[in-house]
């Protein structure tokens, strides 16, 4: 009987956006490529609680889905830098968004064809935007996906922090195939704030203080991520769904690894 291994999909992955450059004559703003795995059990009953309340169940992209897949398109140390500067997103993150979120999109549709090939159907949603505007939250988080499939873990910026950090972008597919358990994470937390540290500097850096040591303001970090798109001349040639920011995602002790793993590693 075919089969694929979680190694099989980490290692193309990795090739497919190590020649996406070339492919798509664009920049480089990409780091390797994570991706985690998980069967289809209980665990996944948790996303109308703990994502929104009319959030899809797995099965309701794929009603023979066995595993879900979740993978992290990380960005380069220098795209994170540059995007440090002032309180508004430099023209390349907002080109890099754009870009790795096409990117997200035609990876899923190729790591589904190689299982398809396999005679693994597999079910898809795009990178973003398929959320409700009114409540802010989307049907399909691979944010919360990747929390459950063990990728990373929540920080207080509420973004996940993998082991390549949370600058960057997910994405998602479920599949037919028996892939088993393959996490990433190996730390109960990955925020310093969140393990009992001395930190929040991502809610230090927010330019409209939507985010809180104990809550974030979804509405108020929407307004400034639209007003980004209408009032930036150096952003107006791109999509009209180019809301970018990521203050709170650059050069942050979280940006590219997992701070609390690191101080772990230090004290043994």
């Amino acid at each position: 009987m075919p089969s694929v291994r979680v190694e099989d999909l980490r290692r193309f992955a990795e090739r497919y956006v190590a020649e996406e450059p070339a492919r798509s004559s664009v920049p480089n703003w990409w780091r390797p490529p994570l991706l985690a795995a998980a069967p289809l059990d209980a665990r996944f009953e948790v996303l109308p609680r703990i994502a929104a309340d009319d959030h899809l169940q797995p099965r309701e992209l794929l009603p023979s889905a066995r595993s879900v897949v979740v993978f992290f398109i990380p960005f380069r140390k220098d795209l994170a830098r540059e995007n440090r500067e002032g309180d508004r997103p430099c023209r390349n993150w907002g080109l890099a968004y754009v870009q790795t979120n096409d990117l997200i999109n035609r990876l899923s549709q190729a790591l589904g064809e190689l299982l398809t090939v396999q005679g693994f159907r597999c079910g898809l949603t795009p990178a973003t935007h398929n959320f409700n505007e009114d409540k802010l939250m989307a049907r399909w988080s691979h944010k919360h996906l990747g929390h459950l499939v063990h990728l990373g873990r929540f920080g207080t910026h509420h973004m996940l922090i993998t082991p390549a950090g949370c600058a960057g972008r997910l994405g998602s597919l479920v599949t037919e195939a028996e892939l088993g358990e393959h996490p990433l994470i190996g730390t109960r937390e990955a925020c310093l704030l969140k393990a009992g540290k001395a930190c929040g500097l991502c809610v230090a850096s927010c330019p409209v203080e939507a985010l809180r040591a104990t809550g974030f303001d979804r509405r108020r970090c929407w307004a400034r991520l639209k007003d980004n798109r209408a009032s930036l001349d150096y952003l107006a040639d791109l999509p009209e769904s180019t809301h970018v920011c990521g203050k709170c995602a650059a050069i942050m002790p979280c940006s590219f690894g997992n701070p609390v793993a690191r101080l772990e590693s230090a004290s043994r």
